[in-house]
C-alpha cells in the first residue's frame, strides 16, 4: 500500500482522511500550516507543520516522504468570510494548491485527489445537482475550488497529473470511536452550532434568513457523513492506484434538511432544547443544494451507509461531549 501525502491533515475532514487511510493500509503524511487545524487530531502518521505557499518545504517534504499520491484538504471553506476577504481565499486555496501541485510534478507524485465543493455549482433554483449541472459560484470559496479544478485539468494535459475531484456538499458527524471529530475557532458549521446551544455553550442558533423559496423559509442542504465521505476519497486514490482516469464526483445523499429540520432533530438525539435567533440573509448562500451521486456509485462502488441525519448528530453528539481538541 502506498504512503499517501494528506494535505489539512490536523483539520476536521483530513484527519478523519488520515484514520480512513490506515484503516485501508496506507501510511498518511499530514502536513498542515494549523492556522485552523488542531496538532491533537493527528493521530494516524507523520506530521510535518508546512504552509502549501512555502515551494521550499513542500520540495522537502516530498523529498523526505517520496509519497505514492496526494490528497488535498487544506483551505479556507468560511462562505461569508470568502465574500468580505475574497483575497484570503484566491491566496490561500488558488496560490497555495499551484504551490502543492508544481511540488508534486517537481517530486513526480502525479496521483490526485481533491477535495472540492458543490459550491461550484452556486444557487440553481433547488435542482438536484449533478456533475453535468453548470458550474456558476456565487461566492469567492465556490469560485477558488473551481479554479483549482481547472489547475489539475491543465497540469494533467501538461505533465500527465491524474486526478480524481470531489464535490461534496455539507459534511457532518464524526469518527464512531471518538478518535476524531469537528471542531473549528470560531465554529461556523451548522450541527457543531446547534450541539453547542444545546450543551449550554452558547446562547442560541442564529438562523440566517427565514424567507427563502423552501418549505419552511430556511436554507436547504444536503449532508453526508465525514466516514462516507472519506471513504470515497480512498476509492478515488485506488481509482488512480488502477490506473483510472481523471474524474470529478459529487458526493452526497440526495436528500436535503433544512437549517430548522436538522435543528428539530438535534434536539430530539441530544434530548435538549436549542434556543433559536432569527437574523438576516447572508450575502453567498444558496437557497438549496442537493447532490445527485449516481455517477460515484456507478464507477468507485460509493454508498453512503451511515449519512442519515440521525447518525451524523449522534456521532457528533458523542464526540463534542468527549472534549474539544486543545490546539
Amino acid at each position: 500500500m502506498g504512503r499517501i501525502l494528506v494535505t489539512g491533515g490536523a483539520g476536521y475532514i483530513g484527519s478523519h482522511a488520515c484514520k480512513a487511510l490506515v484503516s485501508a493500509g496506507h501510511e498518511p503524511v499530514t502536513i498542515d500550516n494549523l492556522s485552523v487545524g488542531w496538532r491533537d487530531a493527528v493521530k494516524f502518521g507523520p506530521f510535518e507543520q508546512v504552509d502549501l505557499l512555502d515551494a521550499e518545504a513542500l520540495d522537502r517534504v516530498f523529498a523526505q516522504y517520496r509519497p505514492d499520491a496526494v490528497m488535498h484538504f487544506a483551505a479556507l471553506s468560511d462562505v461569508g468570510q470568502s465574500v468580505r476577504d475574497p483575497g484570503a481565499y484566491w491566496l490561500n486555496n488558488v496560490l497555495g494548491s499551484l504551490r502543492l501541485i508544481e511540488a508534486a510534478v517537481r517530486a513526480g507524485c502525479l496521483d490526485f485527489v481533491f477535495s472540492s465543493t458543490c459550491a461550484v455549482y452556486g444557487d440553481q433554483d433547488g435542482i438536484v445537482l449533478d456533475e453535468t449541472c453548470a458550474l456558476r459560484p456565487i461566492n469567492a470559496y465556490g469560485a477558488s475550488k473551481l479554479a483549482v479544478e481547472h489547475m489539475l485539468r491543465d497540469f494533467g494535459a501538461a505533465h500527465g497529473m491524474r486526478s480524481v475531484a470531489f464535490r461534496y456538499f455539507n459534511v457532518a458527524g464524526a469518527s464512531s470511536d471518538g478518535d476524531v471529530g469537528e471542531f473549528h475557532r470560531p465554529e461556523t458549521h451548522l450541527i457543531p452550532i446547534v450541539l453547542q446551544a444545546a450543551a449550554g455553550e452558547r446562547a442560541s442558533v442564529t438562523i440566517h434568513g427565514e424567507d427563502y423559496d423552501t418549505p419552511d423559509g430556511t436554507c436547504v442542504r444536503d449532508y453526508v457523513h465525514v466516514m462516507d465521505l472519506v471513504e470515497a476519497h480512498v476509492a478515488g486514490l485506488d481509482r488512480l492506484a488502477r490506473g483510472g482516469d481523471s474524474a470529478v464526483f459529487n458526493l452526497g445523499t440526495g436528500k436535503g434538511y433544512s437549517v430548522r429540520q436538522v435543528i428539530d432533530h438535534a434536539a430530539a438525539v441530544t434530548g435538549r432544547a436549542v434556543p433559536v435567533e432569527t437574523g438576516p440573509r447572508r450575502q453567498g448562500d444558496a437557497t438549496a443544494l442537493v447532490s445527485g451521486s449516481t455517477r460515484a456509485e456507478r464507477d468507485l462502488g460509493w454508498r453512503p451507509t451511515r449519512s442519515n441525519l440521525e447518525t451524523m448528530i449522534a456521532d457528533a453528539w458523542a464526540w463534542h461531549r468527549t472534549g474539544h481538541y486543545q490546539g
